[in-house]
């Protein structure tokens, strides 16, 4: 085994980790450590050996990579045995520091420690995730990988906001757009189908999963993309609202005296599909309007159209446009919403076929589409292995 990159996610109460070969993007082991610090967290490992599952107590990030290190020498493979040349970090806001993935060291924690303001929810546990791994696994070099960073090509008419201009460089108040990781790798693969550069095409790739973020890509860079400041602007999410008028803040507070911080969790965490059913997955949602619920049919109905109205911008934006993307979960297994999104673009020279739709091809679209439209699964582990080992050849 040579080339391997291990990737970390950490999240607030959990840690996903896999062992990536870098040249093949294959996984020789994965895992998920959830419910970090609660009485019972659940450890899942798979491996060459089988499937470690387990439900005991785990106090801590470094408990979590402990058990990671263990489940590896039981399950395999045993992590002595491979060639690790780094270990990459996810880490979500980069700001506008970094363009790039670069090599974890004290000016880097430093710098993500300032950013803690852009992003409270994520970059936290991203450098705790950090910490813990520097500490166990010293001898590696460790990597961090931004999900912001995609995105650092956009023209400042795309990313700044009409609000008074002192608040960007005083607050850092500006667009800088996430599943950055996604959206790079999607791209360059839609590119590679077309049987073209990622230089030489125009794309639009609709990430939805339970995050949801649209962006135009430009000859393999991005030039505007839906989500903003956080990952709570543009599309409709499974518990997030996209876009809303931003006066709610204020009405909120003087009719029913909501504080802006409780207002904002409920914006992003009790609002989009989950606000207008009560359910945030997805394939809930599809079941209920299966059944005939109306409000499933209206939440589909908001999700789809919101969809659409980024396409027709981005289309605009882009003003040829080779292929639309879907990814990720939902973009990637719901044929209705391919269809429902799509509804009504002949004119733009997007035409779908509703057998390949059906069975979610690659391609989706007839023969004579001026646009393709693709179906691509994500792969964010196989493109951070990528990025960490680059940037290990290069130091």
């Amino acid at each position: 085994m040579t080339d391997h990159v291990l990737v970390i996610n950490a999240g607030s109460s959990s840690l996903k980790y896999s062992l990536v070969d870098s040249a093949s993007g294959e996984a020789a082991a994965t895992g998920l450590v959830e419910q970090i610090g609660e009485d019972r967290s659940h450890h899942v490992h798979h491996g060459p050996k089988g499937e470690f599952d387990d439900e005991q107590p785990i106090a801590n990030h470094e408990a979590a990579l402990e058990a990671a290190v263990q489940a590896f020498e039981t399950q395999g493979p045993a992590l002595a045995d491979v060639d690790i040349v780094a270990v990459g970090h996810r880490v979500v806001h980069g700001g506008d520091r970094f363009a790039a993935p670069a090599l974890v060291d004290d000016e880097l924690i430093a710098a993500v420690t300032e950013l803690v303001p852009l992003a409270p929810l994520h970059n936290p546990a991203n450098l705790e995730g950090i910490e813990v791994a520097r500490r166990l696994l010293p001898d590696l070099p460790h990597v961090a990988v931004f999900d912001t960073a995609f995105h650092q090509t956009l023209p400042p008419y795309a990313y700044t906001y009409a609000v008074p201009y002192e608040w960007q460089a005083e607050y850092g108040i500006r667009r800088y757009g996430f599943h950055g990781t996604s959206h790079s790798f999607v791209s360059a693969e839609a590119a590679r189908l077309l049987g073209r550069e990622p230089s030489e095409v125009n794309v639009i790739v609709l990430h939805l999963g339970n995050g949801c973020s649209a962006a135009a890509i430009r000859r393999g860079e991005s030039v505007d993309t839906s989500m903003g400041l956080t990952p709570l602007e543009g599309l409709v999410m499974g518990t997030r609202s996209g876009d809303v008028d931003p006066a709610i803040h204020g009405l909120l507070a003087r009719v029913a005296g909501r504080s802006a911080e409780d207002t904002d969790h409920c914006l992003n965490s009790e609002s989009g599909l989950k606000g207008l059913t009560g359910a945030n997955d997805f394939r809930e949602v599809s079941r209920r309007r299966a059944a005939g619920d109306e409000r499933a049919q209206l939440a589909f109905d908001i999700y789809c159209q919101r969809i659409k109205k980024y396409i027709g911008a981005y289309y605009a934006v882009l003003g040829t446009v080779d292929a639309v993307v879907f990814t990720a979960g939902v973009g990637q297994h719901s044929a209705e919403v391919r269809a429902a999104a799509l509804d009504g673009l002949d004119a733009l020279g997007i035409h779908l076929d509703a057998d390949r739709n059906a069975r979610s091809d690659r391609f989706v679209s007839t023969d004579d589409s001026r646009v393709a439209v693709l179906v691509i699964p994500t792969n964010e582990e196989w493109q951070i292995a990528r990025e960490a080992l680059t940037v290990v050849q290069q130091s």
